[in-house]
């Protein structure tokens, strides 16, 4: 897998103008609108579920471990595929972080609602990506100024792709195949994917 795979590239902002994490999730949102990944009338309600994601616990991993980045994400059955949309604040926003850190890179996720397995994919890919400790490619895409910078940087991490398999990354996927069961319990369908 590769970023550009699901990165939106007109839906990276250099240069994010919100100053909270509401306002994030709005321009961050608007900018899937403005590269054609979602439709406007979806718009509003893809916001409230990402707000009320958010309201479940932070997406967000500060800090040191967590490098000051958000993985907001959403379903939503308009989208046919996850697809991701990345902003860096250089200021930082706080974000709810568990260590009360601003976050400075975001990565929107909005996914279907009936692929549980593509959003898994995604989000392994990120995290395993940007969680290493001796990976500069966070640094790098905060220091960057264009949208054409940051997808160069993502393209030479491609390129550069010699990661291993992280065990954060491991525990996010456990994780989420976890609520996905809970979830397809909750709902009595009796499949588990």
């Amino acid at each position: 897998m590769k970023f550009s795979d699901y990165i939106l590239i007109d839906a990276i902002n250099p240069e994010l103008t919100a100053t909270d994490a509401q306002g994030v999730l709005r321009e961050m949102a608007q900018s899937l609108v403005d590269a054609g990944g979602i439709e406007q009338e979806e718009y509003e309600g893809i916001v409230k579920q990402l707000i009320k994601r958010e309201e479940l616990g932070s997406t967000s991993y500060g800090g040191d471990h967590g490098r000051g980045i958000a993985f907001p994400e959403a379903r939503h059955p308009s989208v046919k595929h996850t697809i991701v949309a990345l902003a860096v604040s250089a200021e930082g926003i706080d974000f709810d972080s568990i260590d009360d850190e601003k976050i400075h890179l975001f990565f929107m996720l909005i996914a279907p609602t009936d692929v549980p397995g593509d959003f898994l994919r995604v989000i392994e890919h990120l995290t395993r990506r940007l969680k290493d400790k001796d990976n500069t490619l966070p640094e790098s895409l905060k220091q960057a100024k264009t949208r054409e910078e940051i997808f160069a940087l993502l393209e030479e991490a491609d390129s550069n792709n010699q990661v291993e398999r992280d065990p954060f990354a491991e525990y996010v996927e456990r994780e989420t195949k976890l609520r996905i069961a809970r979830k397809a319990i909750a709902n009595n369908s009796g499949e588990i994917v």
